[in-house]
This record gives C-alpha cells, structure tokens and sequence, in this order.
C-alpha cells in the first residue's frame, strides 16, 4: 500500500482492499473501479471525484466520508454505513444500497436511478433534488427525509417509512406508494398521477396543490379547424 497522505488520483482499480484502514486518508479523484473494500474502514476519508464503479463496499464504514460527485454506478454497498457522509452529485445508478444505514447524509442532486434502497435507513438525510426515478425504496426508513424536488417517478415505495418526510413538490407519477406511513409528512404541490396510494396512511399527511392528474396541453396549431 503507498504511503499515507499521498493516495489522491491513485490507481487501485480492481484490487483486493477488502477490510483496508483508510479511514482520513485523501482518496480524492482515485480510480477504484472493480475493487474489493468489502468491510473496509472509509470513516471521514475524501473519497471526492474518485471512480468507484462496480467496486464491492459491503458493509464497509464511510460514515462522514465526502464522496461528493464520486462515481459508484453499479457499486454494491449493501449494509454500509454511510451515516453523515457527503454523496452530493454523486452517481449512484443501479447501485445496491440494500440495508445501507444513510441516516443524515447528503444525497442532494445524487442519481439514484434503479437504485436498490429496500430496506435503507435514511431517517433525517437530505435527498432534495435527487434522482430516484426506478428506484426500489420498498420497507426503506425515510422519518423526517427532505426529498423536495425529488423525482420519484416509478419509485417502488411500498411499505416504506415517510413520517414526517418532506416532499414538497416531488415527482411521484407512477410511484408505489400502497402501505406506505405518510403521516404528517408534506406533499404539498406534488405530482402523483397514476400513483399507487393503496392502504397509504395519510393521517396530517399535507395534500396542498397536490397534482393528481396528468394535464394534457393541446397547441393551437394542433386543433382541427
């Protein structure tokens, strides 16, 4: 392993880092495409503008790590824990994120499409303006999660956990929401047409301006005289 404090822009993919200390180190802009940090210990690390494309991280610790507009497409970080780390931009595309804990964590602008979030603890975590469409959040904990702005289109969201979330102005066209806990949680000004509410509990739930149906705008020019 190279000396500490001087592994940004390294090349480490593919290698075995399986159970790795790295915990501080600088791993900013590194190449760990296809590595192995399954349980390595990440906590607080700069792992900003790395690429860690189809790199295993199973229940590896990032907690406070800075993974700021990193590429994980297609990671798998089942049961890791990302709680308070910085995945602001990142790309998360068809990442696994089965059992992840990301309580607190900055996932604002973060692409999460066909994303694998069941099961998940987000509790508190800030989603704003992420991309979540496709992705499977069934069973995930979303207490008090800010997803204003979000899309959510098609987002498998059934059973999960929305007291007292956010979601002010969220696109939920086609979600599954059916046995989700929506319980004071803020949908004011989403959009929800062909959404599946089905057994959804909407008790203080704030439905203002929700949008329910999909407008249909016809130009002029498209109207038969």
């Amino acid at each position: 392993m190279e000396e500490r404090g001087i592994l940004s822009g390294i090349d480490w993919s593919g290698q075995d880092l399986s159970g790795a200390q790295l915990a501080g180190e600088d791993l900013s802009e590194a190449n760990l495409s296809g590595a192995d940090l399954s349980g390595a210990d990440l906590s607080g690390a700069d792992v900003s503008y790395a690429d860690l494309s189809g790199a295993k991280l199973s229940g590896a610790k990032l907690s406070g790590a800075d993974l700021n507009s990193s590429c994980l497409r297609g990671a798998k970080l089942d049961r890791a824990n990302l709680k308070g780390a910085n995945l602001s931009w990142a790309n998360l595309e068809d990442a696994d994120l089965t059992g992840a804990y990301l309580s607190e964590a900055d996932l604002s602008k973060t692409n999460l499409t066909w994303a694998e979030l069941n099961r998940a603890s987000l509790e508190r975590a800030n989603v704003k303006n992420a991309d979540l469409s496709s992705a499977n959040l069934i069973g995930a904990n979303l207490e008090k999660a800010n997803l204003g702005d979000a899309n959510l289109i098609g987002a498998e969201l059934e059973d999960a956990n929305l007291i007292g979330a956010y979601l002010s102005e969220a696109d939920l066209r086609g979600a599954n929401l059916s046995n989700a806990d929506l319980t004071e949680a803020d949908l004011s000004g989403a959009l929800l047409a062909w959404a599946n509410l089905e057994g959804a509990n909407l008790i203080g739930t704030n439905l203002d301006g929700v949008i329910w149906r999909e407008e249909i705008k016809i130009e002029e020019d498209e109207l038969e005289l």
